[in-house]
């Protein structure tokens, strides 16, 4: 078969674990002659990014339509070397190969009626513990306790807490309200995971992020993520040396060479993959295999749609540097009705993905309502 059409659609959706905040993906749907169809998504969260997004979809197809489906890494290739001076595998070129690698192999995988699992090799991991992933967004520490324990109560082996989020939570600013919630979740949790996600509107300089990490270090926390952001390599050196909890960063890389150099500095224990954002499950492979060479633990940032959702449940099970998933606990349109079967888990374990391709089939009329360019 060849591939006889690529669709780039952008779309925004609430996202109800982020205060009902308006995001904005870039899907993209490729159609081979004999109309099998394969769906990627570009991770880009603003809208004027997914219309950027698209635009570079539309500029690539022709190094697509005519292609054999199955040749994906050739394809991958071609991309990004088309992408040489506009982006080189980095910003919103990144984005829209995400997106159109995705497809490609959600399209292999119907074309061979194999799932996506069986096409990257298999298991490597046969259990995969999953974790809630939300944001702080009330004022009382005892509700956001609550919550947390309800999100837990159906299995789920632990949670990721955001700090910095909209709402009226004010967490990453105050030392004592900080290290008050941790205590108070990790009552509530007992022994299950918990990790603490600094957001992008606070600023921890090094002293403080140290002073933090050793606070928390008394209440067991599972890992501390981008407390200095997403590139202060001095910063995280320093941090490291002074504190025994997990350092996790990595999720705004473009490629597995950006990867490999932060993983390099030693500096990282956990990295943030994005197979919406890091060139699509072919770049997501390739950076995880980066971690597993280094004795690094890849983490699947699953918190967009289902479609990044079936391609980060498939690759967890895939690469042996993934030791956990995480889901959003409360699921919106762009989960539970975007898809006819939504990645969840079962007593805590992820569900093994099932069906060829992603597994999942896609709700088009909920799409086509969702269009920016309506």
């Amino acid at each position: 078969m060849t591939i006889r059409s690529v669709e780039a659609i952008p779309v925004a959706y609430p996202e109800p674990n982020d205060h009902s905040r308006l995001r904005s993906v870039c899907l993209v749907k490729i159609t081979t002659e004999d109309g099998v169809v394969g769906w990627g998504e570009c991770c880009t969260y603003f809208p004027e990014a997914s219309r950027a997004a698209k635009a570079l979809v539309d500029g690539m197809a022709e190094l697509v339509i005519g292609r054999d489906e199955l040749h994906t890494h050739a394809i991958w290739l071609a991309l990004k070397e088309h992408s040489w001076w506009y982006g080189n595998g980095a910003g919103i070129a990144s984005l829209a190969i995400s997106g159109i690698d995705i497809a490609l192999w959600d399209l292999k995988g119907k074309v061979l009626n194999r799932s996506l699992l069986d096409l990257l090799g298999g298991p490597a991991n046969e259990k995969m513990p999953a974790i809630a992933s939300i944001h702080g967004t009330k004022a009382s520490i005892p509700a956001m306790a609550e919550d947390i324990q309800g999100y837990l109560a159906g299995g789920m082996q632990g949670v990721k807490v955001g700090f910095g989020k909209r709402g009226d939570a004010n967490l990453g600013f105050d030392h004592a309200r900080d290290v008050e919630f941790v205590r108070t979740v990790r009552n509530a949790i007992g022994d299950k995971r918990l990790m603490i996600d600094l957001g992008i509107k606070n600023f921890w300089d090094v002293p403080t992020a140290i002073q933090r990490a050793r606070a928390f270090e008394a209440y067991n926390v599972h890992w501390l993520e981008e407390p200095l952001g997403d590139h202060d390599p001095e910063g995280y050196k320093a941090l490291r040396a002074a504190t025994s909890l997990k350092i996790a960063y990595g999720e705004k890389e473009w490629n597995h060479r950006g990867v490999e150099s932060i993983v390099t500095t030693g500096t990282v224990d956990v990295i943030g993959l994005d197979p919406g954002r890091i060139e699509g499950i072919t770049g997501f492979l390739k950076a995880a295999e980066v971690c597993h060479a280094h004795r690094r633990q890849a983490n699947a940032h699953n918190f967009s749609t289902a479609i990044v959702s079936a391609a980060s449940q498939a690759l967890s099970f895939a690469c042996p540097a993934c030791k956990e998933l995480e889901l959003q606990p409360v699921y919106g349109p762009a989960q539970k009705d975007l898809v006819d079967k939504p990645v969840w888990h079962t007593n805590g374990w992820i569900n093994r993905p099932e069906g060829p391709g992603l597994g999942i089939q896609i709700n088009e009329d909920l799409v086509h309502s969702a269009r920016l360019d309506r």
